[in-house]
């Protein structure tokens, strides 16, 4: 098991109603759910290198979508 770091974090009490109602929808922690979304945006804008067996970054997709 890797080893994980502790912060502590100071949150809205609505924004942390907000995740708690997310992550109960998403079967999650709150601290899974942040963690899977705060990687979820460093992926979509760059900033997270994938490990082996991970996803690669990619950029996000801009522009309008294909008519078809």
């Amino acid at each position: 098991m890797s080893s994980r770091d502790a912060f502590l974090l100071r949150i809205d009490p609505k924004v942390l109603a907000a995740l708690r109602r997310w992550a109960d929808d998403d079967m999650r922690s709150v601290n899974a759910q942040v963690e899977f979304l705060l990687r979820r945006c460093l992926r979509e804008h760059g900033r997270w290198k994938a490990d082996e067996g991970e996803e690669p970054a990619r950029a996000p997709k801009r522009g309008r979508p294909r008519k078809e």
